[in-house]
């Protein structure tokens, strides 16, 4: 495993297309998770412009569609009962892209998904499988009628008094509004919105796309595949990041309102359409459905292309799935460790912030004990004239370093919790030699513009023991932990 240089750039990096930049900046908690934007103009300046449009967006499309915000338009239409309620054109859209796509997908799809999952989150807190009588009965109020929409008013009646949740493409749809919007304004070339790995890519750009391996634990493990995109949009959908966990047994987020049941037989679906609300309801069905059901709702999407993950590990694409994809660069074969191999997970949870708040830079890196740099795990930074606010990596590391090749990859996969993230070391130095038994350091550093500056750091014996460690979080990172285990 490589090290991963994940870049976290305001400056730009240079385009050879008519003289523009790359502007990338990344966030946390929109949307309830993360959100990667980059911007190709020849102006900081427009880039700068294009971010605050795409946020507005993004911010006015929550206040309608949101039923987390309880000031929402449709939080408040929820309130409703038996009366027809003008409704803004967004919401109104919405609410009949629900209405295709649960007939398109024989009720695979349906906005009141969220009764049933209530119903899971409930036996999640008990540690009790839910009763065949609590199925029966979430399933028969998932198939009562929700809403009439009348076309020549353009008002909503509420009809039900069912939980409903406005999920599956809801995010794609918001991704697709904030990204032609950015385009219309401030010379802007090509635009990636990508929100919990679900994108869209807009523009006279070609984006390299990886696709997380649903079965990987590691943010900087290798990608399943790799996709050159331009001009479409992107969406995974996989039980492997969100679910519940009863009797040491994982259940998906993901819920057939046909059943009751969560999603199983799928891990992962990945979706390329020229229509982001297509991918991502496509994405969403696919782990719902049958294969069968699945290539046949495809069949009726044109220039719809897939790949489907079973929990077996087979592997479904459609016919021009392979057109789209890219070689995925092999390591070089390095030394190989004993029979007995330990690995290091270290997961990391950035600290909250208040609206819609940019990353700070972070480092993590390991030392041996006589305090030299023996692997760069991850380093999230600016552009490259700032690399010296990772005051305490940049000094021992800057000549090891190299510009990261992979800086124009986005990552598509399933939605993850804003802010949370699980790196892997698995005990090898930068050039990947296997380091040998002995005390080593794990520094985390993390700095913001005009911000704060943290260091944290664990010290770890690399023998046949396993570990546990946590570290008191600071102003930038909620909690740091530490998992040394043998490798699977």
């Amino acid at each position: 495993m490589a090290s991963l240089f994940v870049v976290f750039c305001n400056g730009g990096v240079p385009s050879s297309k008519n003289n523009t930049h790359v502007f990338v900046s990344y966030f946390e908690n929109v949307l309830g998770t993360s959100m990667e934007l980059k911007v190709m103009t020849p102006s900081k300046i427009n880039a700068q412009q294009a971010e605050a449009v795409v946020l507005k967006e993004i911010s006015r499309m929550s206040k309608i569609l949101s039923a987390y915000d309880k000031s929402s338009e449709f939080s408040k239409w929820l309130h409703t009962a038996q009366l027809p309620v003008k409704v803004s054109p967004e919401l109104f859209e919405v609410l009949q892209l629900f209405d295709e796509w649960k007939v398109r997908s024989n009720g695979a799809l349906d906005a009141a998904a969220e009764t049933i999952g209530l119903v899971w989150k409930k036996a999640a807190i008990a540690q009790l499988i839910p009763t065949n009588e609590e199925l029966t009965a979430a399933i028969a109020v998932v198939k009562q009628p929700h809403w009439k929409l009348d076309i020549a008013t353009h008002t909503a009646t509420h009809l039900s008094t069912a939980p409903l949740m406005l999920n599956s493409f809801v995010k794609s749809y918001i991704i697709k509004h904030a990204a032609t919007i950015a385009m219309a304004n401030y010379n802007i070339k090509a635009v990636v919105v990508n929100i919990g790995g679900d994108l869209i890519v807009i523009g006279n750009d070609e984006e390299m796309v990886q696709i997380t391996n649903p079965v990987a634990d590691a943010e900087n493990e290798a990608p399943i595949s790799e996709l050159r995109i331009n001009n479409k949009a992107v969406a995974t959908s996989g039980n492997y990041r969100r679910g519940e966990l009863i009797n040491g047994h994982w259940y998906s987020h993901i819920v057939d309102p046909r059943t009751g049941q969560p999603a199983d037989n799928i891990i992962s679906a990945t979706v390329v359409a020229n229509n982001a609300t297509d991918a991502g309801a496509l994405a969403t069905a696919f782990n719902v459905m049958t294969t069968k059901e699945s290539i046949q709702l495809a069949s009726t999407v044109a220039g719809a292309e897939y790949m489907i993950i079973t929990k077996n590990g087979e592997h479904i694409i459609s016919k021009g799935w392979d057109a789209l994809t890219v070689p995925i660069k092999k390591e070089n074969s390095t030394t190989e460790s004993n029979s007995d191999e330990f690995e290091l997970l270290i997961n990391l949870e950035i600290k909250t912030q208040q609206g819609f708040a940019k990353r700070p830079y972070i480092a993590i890196w390991v030392e041996d004990e006589n305090h030299s740099p023996v692997r760069t795990i991850s380093v999230w930074h600016g552009s490259d004239r700032y690399m010296n606010e990772l005051k305490s990596w940049y000094l021992k590391n800057r000549s090891a370093y190299t510009k990261d090749n992979n800086f124009h990859s986005t990552v598509t996969s399933a939605t993850r919790s804003a802010g949370k993230y699980t790196l892997k070391w698995d005990g090898k130095d930068d050039k990947g030699n296997v380091v040998k038994p002995g005390m080593y350091t794990i520094k985390i550093e993390a700095v913001r513009e005009h911000g704060t500056y943290q260091l944290m750091r664990q010290e770890i014996n690399l023998d046949d023991t396993p570990k546990q460690f946590t570290l008191l979080g600071n102003a930038e990172i909620e909690s740091a932990t530490f998992d040394y285990k043998q490798k699977n």
